[in-house]
């Protein structure tokens, strides 16, 4: 069994106790919590697929860890002007660790 959710405006495919970094979410290590915006739901030859979100379908997950991920940097120039602005950027992401996919 899995499932399409969608956590921060992006789409994961999710199995049971598989590991997914997604973007920042409320809660600390340790918290549980459920992902309802499910997109579509396979269960061996039973699929369904929402219209947008799939109901009574929910994935249970617990934050494992809380981290900054890659440094990604911004450069702007403009040639023969004398303009030059580097900047640099980490993104605050999450470990999500997938407990259930839940069909009610």
């Amino acid at each position: 069994m899995y499932a399409v959710v969608e956590v921060g405006g992006k789409q994961y495919t999710v199995e049971k106790d598989t590991k997914i970094v997604t973007e920042k979410l409320v809660g600390k290590a340790g918290d549980s919590i459920e992902l309802d915006r499910v997109l579509m739901c396979v269960d061996g030859e039973d699929v369904k697929i929402g219209q947008p979100v799939v109901e009574g379908v929910v994935v249970k997950a617990t934050i494992e860890d809380e981290f900054r991920g890659k440094k990604v940097i911004v450069f702007k120039k403009k040639r023969r002007k004398g303009y030059r602005v580097k900047n640099g950027h980490r993104q605050e992401q999450v470990a999500l660790r997938i407990n259930e996919i839940s069909v009610s």
